[in-house]
């Protein structure tokens, strides 16, 4: 079966099982690596990705259900309020090892983009879902603060 979707603003066309979840299709099938496997079971964040411009665990989205949809990967976020997370991101060194940190950023900038000036709480509660073994949860709360500050002074 043939499945067709935008993956990074190009057309895609994936023929193989629709069942055959997301991130393997990212993965192994079109080479955009930056989403990682981590749990399986989304539960740990890591491979995050925006579909039509909403967070979505890719490793238990069947890629049959996004027909004719658009999808993000961290390979594709671009625009003020991504550029503003990364920078932010590098800026106060939010990574040790870096491993989940492409669906950190991929959630960060899904909850910059629907509440532009979060709280502590509103970054809790939309960050709960992405695990650091690494614990930087300190630092990727004070990069989206400092993120959210770059949009708006861009605004």
């Amino acid at each position: 079966m043939t499945t067709e979707f935008l993956l990074n603003g190009a057309k895609i066309r994936f023929d193989g099982d629709p069942d055959t979840p997301l991130l393997w299709v990212l993965r192994d099938h079109l080479h955009q690596t930056g989403t990682k496997y981590g749990c399986g079971i989304a539960q740990c964040g890591a491979c995050t990705v925006h579909l039509d411009g909403k967070n979505r665990r890719s490793c238990v989205t069947p890629v049959g259900s996004i027909a004719g949809r658009s999808v993000t990967t961290i390979e594709g976020a671009n625009g003020v309020v991504a550029d503003a997370v990364k920078a932010a991101w590098v800026a106060i060194d939010v990574p040790q090892c870096g491993f989940c940190q492409s669906g950190q950023v991929m959630s960060a900038i899904g909850l910059l983009s629907a509440k532009p000036r979060p709280s502590d709480e509103d970054i809790d509660h939309a960050m709960a879902g992405n695990i650091c073994r690494c614990a930087t949860y300190v630092r990727v709360r004070q990069a989206i603060h400092d993120a959210a500050k770059m949009v708006e002074a861009r605004a």
